[in-house]
């Protein structure tokens, strides 16, 4: 009987024991989510509630394309690793260029050319420059993208949070330098309006408004009308400029043929 009796306590004190190990796993799981949210900044969590409402974890798996100036384009996710295209017939020659995360690759009539340094460069950047505008703000989570909260402003009777965004010199490509602004509408987490400056050829300072916004198997595409600014415009001042008139449209940005790969 004594024997059952130190048996019976030993395993209250194992269970009891087992109790508060989950018990502190439990606790430890919380406090590290606790953690982890506050560790994000006001930017960082304005961009992925952006994310989300854009298409949210659907980009991390999406393949789709699309038709740019003539030009059909092509992005495929598959987690961390993606590929871009692009396809277009000029006279007698069909150009495809193929960029697989880092390696770049063209071919004419199925051929694949021999490139230098510089042309990889332009080519696989302006591959990769249209096929960023067309899924923003999805690429605005990578770990080049630096973050920054501007403010909370009103357009056109509508509240915005404003976040600016740099490019560090690792995995931001040659025009790193550039500086973006995204106006993010606070009650639909959409991107409605973004400006940029860059100083490549001479530089210039863009900015654009959204329109012709619609969801596509849960992935939301736009259209933008395209302005211009005289170079030195401050970014944050070119809502006041757009409201009063004073920014010069220079074209329309239209993702057209939209088509679900995974379909």
């Amino acid at each position: 009987m004594k024997k059952h009796l130190i048996t019976l306590c030993v395993l209250a004190a194992l269970l009891l024991s087992c109790n508060n190990k989950n018990g502190d796993k439990k606790v430890a799981t919380e406090n590290d989510s606790i953690a982890t949210e506050k560790q994000l900044s006001k930017a960082d969590s304005i961009v992925n509630r952006a994310i989300e409402a854009h298409g949210g974890k659907l980009y991390d798996n999406a393949d789709c394309s699309f038709v740019f100036r003539g030009t059909k384009y092509r992005f495929k996710n598959d987690g961390n690793s993606f590929t871009y295209s692009s396809e277009v017939q000029k006279n007698d020659f069909l150009i495809k260029d193929v960029l697989i995360n880092d390696t770049f690759k063209r071919y004419i009539n199925n051929n694949l050319q021999s490139l230098n340094k510089e042309d990889v460069a332009k080519y696989s950047e302006a591959l990769n420059s249209v096929i960023y505008f067309a899924t923003l703000p999805y690429k605005l989570q990578d770990t080049s993208v630096n973050k920054k909260f501007i403010e909370e402003i009103t357009i056109k009777e509508k509240q915005y949070d404003v976040v600016g965004v740099t490019f560090g010199k690792d995995g931001g490509g040659k025009d790193f330098d550039d500086e973006f602004h995204y106006w993010i509408n606070k009650q639909t987490r959409k991107i409605d309006y973004l400006a940029y400056g860059y100083h490549t050829n001479d530089g210039g300072i863009r900015f654009r408004s959204a329109f012709n916004t619609r969801v596509i198997d849960g992935l939301t595409f736009q259209d933008y009308i395209n302005y211009e600014a005289p170079w030195g415009t401050p970014l944050k001042d070119l809502p006041k400029l757009y409201e009063q008139g004073k920014l010069k449209e220079l074209s329309q940005i239209l993702t057209e043929d939209i088509i679900n790969n995974n379909k």
